[in-house]
């Protein structure tokens, strides 16, 4: 098993984490899976009223797809096939509350669970970035997801830098990524603190207010998702290339801001 899933029946809160630390809570097919029937499962589940996500270990919430877990694609940009555009609550209909609570790093794919979430709570060692540009890879997914919570301009220069630069938790929270920053290793407490709280009022208006608040986003986001694939085609280099730039750039330097 890649996760892990306790639920407090007494207080209606189900943590889920990623349990992968060994490989920075990276999302690999199994995990991916355990995701879906995570959420699929608590739609019917009306023990859980609220959730909260986070990752083992304290060196990363996520760190995106497993770069070892290879997804064939067609050759048409009509049919290319994102293993995570479905591993969010969202995505899987689940319209109960879920909070991230961030340790660690957290790029690339961590956006599909991040921007599925209602809001993130950090703690000071969480830092933001995504990496896609340096390897060589368009970032348009994760784009459409932060530009939900942030600033255009805070979105391109976190997009663009790459790796090279990482977005620190408090940065994050003055952006609006971050809803709450708390001191190391304080995050999850706060999160399920919270998350308790709303699994305490009535379930069907706390629901309902989840839907409202997605319902403001939902057209322009599925807009955007449309011109997603047809954009990592004409845009990634190619998967050899790929490979090559990981290599040579992964043990270069960044900085924190």
């Amino acid at each position: 098993m890649t996760l892990r899933t306790e639920t407090d029946k007494e207080t209606g809160v189900a943590v889920v984490t990623l349990d992968r630390p060994h490989r920075h809570n990276a999302l690999d097919a199994p995990t991916i899976a355990e995701l879906i029937a995570a959420w699929q499962e608590f739609r019917f589940d009306d023990d859980v009223r609220a959730i909260v996500v986070t990752g083992a270990g304290d060196r990363a919430f996520c760190t995106g797809i497993d770069r070892d877990f290879g997804v064939p694609q067609p050759g048409s940009p009509y049919s290319m096939d994102d293993p995570l555009l479905t591993v969010g609550p969202k995505a899987n209909d689940l319209w109960k509350p879920v909070i991230a609570a961030v340790h660690g790093m957290a790029c690339g794919g961590a956006f599909y669970l991040l921007g599925e979430a209602e809001f993130v709570v950090a703690d000071e060692t969480a830092t933001f970035f995504d990496p896609h540009t340096t390897y060589g890879m368009v970032s348009a997914y994760e784009p459409v997801y932060l530009a939900q919570r942030m600033p255009p301009g805070e979105v391109a220069r976190l997009t663009l830098m790459g790796s090279a630069e990482r977005m620190s938790a408090r940065r994050a929270y003055e952006t609006g990524l971050v809803s709450e920053v708390t001191p190391p290793g304080a995050a999850l407490a706060a999160a399920v603190r919270c998350a308790q709280t709303i699994a305490g009022y009535p379930t069907t208006a706390v629901q309902g207010t989840v839907r409202a608040i997605w319902a403001a986003t939902e057209a322009a986001r599925a807009h955007a998702f449309a011109q997603a694939p047809h954009l990592l085609k004409l845009g990634s280099v190619p998967p050899e290339e790929q490979a090559g730039l990981f290599t040579s750039r992964t043990r270069r330097g960044f900085t924190v801001r």
